[in-house]
């Protein structure tokens, strides 16, 4: 145990609000409930439900209280499942399978999706088939109705918005899009893996939040995650269809196996008992009103987070985000040097690309911590402003790549970046994220980032 403690302090301290992405914490309380609930089924697998009746009972429960907050009605069904990509995922396998039998003369499936959704959707394209028609946002940030209309087709089996993008933190329009999916008599799905369980909230506060669920007719299946705004362990999510018949094209089953039947509803085989649990005793050890108090506390922070960015002259905020989710960018200062300058002083979060911006997720722990980031925001950005050797460096690294990659053959800037040190540090990374930007239409930039993943994950990583 004291090794691992020891292991654990090079990990984000969390629990202090230092990390903007990658977890939600609900406060000490409710975390130690939820864990306790978790830890009685640590050991359970809901494979077979015959062995495990009480993880029947309690994801019907969880489900029917997803289905009930998302406005889904008496036919809805869902499954929880593993995280939000295995939601995604079962949701587009089930475009598939339902196109197969809707839609015969489908010869390659294609599905129509705002570039600003996640990027699980392109991996469910690589590993279904389907052709991803991806559509650039409106101006706004938000899906553009028209050029979605315009992209459907005879082979399109299903549409994709965000409620809201992960990027920018923007509701699409779902009303206008159902309208659409209505009309091409084609699948819709939600992705709300990360408002699922904030927005209604948000919305009963009184704040101005367009339609996004299954009140929108057209709305054919939804995405939500537990472990997000829900609070439940990791990995907890959930996927919700519109009716029981579409939830079908969903399962696996094999009756021909010489160890006997075999079916499973999600991805997975095993299905631990504790992350069902989890997601249970999220909802009723939170309850309703807890959910209003942490969406409350937590859209008064990012209410204070965005009147000081906006405060800065030196920042922009992207759009006009409609929850806990912004991201900023700058046209007077290298905005990666600024995350360099936020990491050390010890904040994470994510860095976004086209346009360079800052990525925060707001959450219930940063009620208390606002106010301390916007000061060593301020701090930052003084530092940023003077004239630094490190500014000088970016800019010429930069340049050589640019200038390298118009004359050097394919794969020749990914050899000369693979005999460089790989780090994992966020600190100083922004000549890093600047030369990404230089390679981003070169075709070398995925090829840099597989071998860093094989490297990070190798046997050799410390």
């Amino acid at each position: 145990k004291d090794h691992i403690s020891q292991k654990r302090k090079q990990d984000i301290d969390w629990k202090k609000g230092r990390s903007f992405c990658l977890v939600y914490y609900p406060g000490e309380e409710r975390y130690n409930k939820i864990k306790e609930i978790f830890n009685l089924y640590f050991s359970d697998n809901a494979l077979n439900p015959t062995a495990t009746p009480s993880l029947v009972q309690l994801e019907a429960e969880a489900l029917s209280m997803c289905s009930d907050l998302f406005n889904g009605g008496d036919d809805a069904r869902g499954t929880i499942t593993s995280g939000g990509t295995e939601s995604i995922m079962l949701a587009m396998k089930t475009a598939k399978r339902w196109a197969k039998r809707e839609r015969p003369n489908v010869k390659q499936p294609e599905m129509v999706i705002c570039a600003s959704a996640h990027p699980a959707f392109m991996k469910g394209c690589d590993h279904f088939d389907i052709k991803g028609v991806f559509v650039k946002p409106g101006a706004d940030g938000r899906a553009d109705v028209e050029a979605m209309r315009a992209a459907v087709n005879e082979n399109t089996i299903m549409m994709v918005a965000s409620a809201p993008s992960y990027p920018y933190g923007l509701v699409d329009p779902i009303e206008d899009l159902g309208k659409v999916a209505l009309d091409k008599d084609i699948l819709f799905h939600v992705d709300a893996c990360i408002g699922g369980f904030m927005l209604p909230f948000v919305k009963e506060l009184g704040y101005d939040i367009p339609k996004w669920d299954f009140s929108v007719p057209g709305v054919t299946s939804i995405s939500a995650d537990m472990h997000k705004y829900g609070y439940s362990s990791k990995g907890s999510s959930v996927v919700i269809y519109r009716n029981a018949q579409l939830r079908k094209h969903q399962f696996s089953v094999y009756t021909g196996w010489i160890g006997g039947i075999y079916g499973s509803p999600t991805i997975t085989g095993t299905r631990p008992g504790g992350t069902i649990a989890g997601a249970w005793a999220a909802f009723t050890a939170i309850g309703k009103d807890g959910y209003m108090e942490m969406a409350e506390a937590t859209m008064k922070a990012t209410d204070t987070i965005k009147k000081g960015v906006e405060s800065i002259d030196e920042l922009e905020i992207i759009g006009d985000p409609d929850m806990t989710i912004l991201a900023f960018k700058s046209a007077k200062i290298n905005i990666f040097e600024l995350a360099d300058e936020l990491n050390k002083r010890g904040w994470h979060f994510e860095r976004q690309q086209n346009p360079p911006s800052i990525h925060l997720t707001i959450n219930y722990i940063h009620r208390d911590f606002a106010e301390e980031f916007l000061a060593d925001l301020r701090a930052a950005v003084e530092v940023v402003k003077k004239f630094k050797i490190s500014q000088i460096t970016n800019k010429i690294q930069i340049g050589i790549v640019k200038g390298l990659s118009m004359v050097l053959p394919e794969g020749s800037i990914a050899k000369i970046q693979s005999k460089q040190k790989a780090s994992t540090s966020n600190e100083n990374s922004a000549a890093m994220y600047g030369m990404m930007g230089a390679l981003a239409d070169t075709g070398d930039l995925k090829e840099i980032v597989v071998d860093f993943l094989d490297k990070i994950n190798s046997l050799e990583s410390k």
